[in-house]
C-alpha cells in the first residue's frame, strides 16, 4: 500500500507484478495526458513534496479502510509531462470486485477534485494556462 510522486515515467506492467497478491479482485486506471483544445503540448504539474505524499498517503489508507481492500497503489507524475504521455495510476485490490471498482473510483475522484497538485497546460506555442477545478470534478466527490 503506497503513494508515490515522480517525474520519470512508470511501467505499469512492473508495478503490478505481485500487487495484490491473493486478493480475487484488482482494479487499476491509468491516466493518460490529453488535448481536448489541439493546442496544447504538455502539462506542468506543481506540487509540495512531502505533503503531498502525505496526502496521497492518508487517502489511500481511508479507502483501505472503507472498503476493506488487500492492497492499493498510487503513482502521480510532477514536472513536464507531454500529451500522450501516462500522467498517474491507481491501482486497488479487494477481495471483491465491488469493493475493488468502487475503490478506484473514490480514489480517482479525490484526486482530481482534492489532490494537492497544481498543472498548467503548456501550449504549442510555448504559453502557460494554470488549469482551473472543474465543477463536474467537485460533483462527483459529493456521491461520497
Amino acid at each position: 500500500m503506497s503513494a508515490r510522486v515522480q517525474t520519470a515515467p512508470f511501467d505499469l506492467a512492473a508495478e503490478m507484478d505481485g500487487f495484490g497478491a491473493g486478493a480475487g479482485a484488482i482494479v487499476t486506471f491509468t491516466g493518460v495526458v490529453r488535448d481536448d483544445t489541439g493546442q496544447m503540448a504538455a502539462l506542468e504539474i506543481e506540487h509540495y513534496p512531502g505533503m503531498t505524499e502525505r496526502a496521497l498517503q492518508d487517502y489511500g489508507d481511508a479507502a483501505a479502510q472503507r472498503f476493506e481492500l488487500a492492497d492499493w497503489r498510487i503513482i502521480h507524475r510532477h514536472g513536464r509531462v507531454r500529451v500522450g504521455e501516462t500522467i498517474m495510476m491507481v491501482a486497488t485490490a479487494a477481495r471483491h470486485r465491488h469493493a475493488a471498482f468502487q475503490s478506484a473510483d473514490y480514489l480517482m475522484d479525490w484526486l482530481k477534485s482534492r489532490a494537492p497538485f497544481w498543472k498548467r497546460e503548456i501550449g504549442q506555442d510555448g504559453s502557460a494556462n494554470w488549469v482551473d477545478a472543474k465543477a463536474s470534478d467537485e460533483d462527483a466527490l459529493d456521491r461520497w
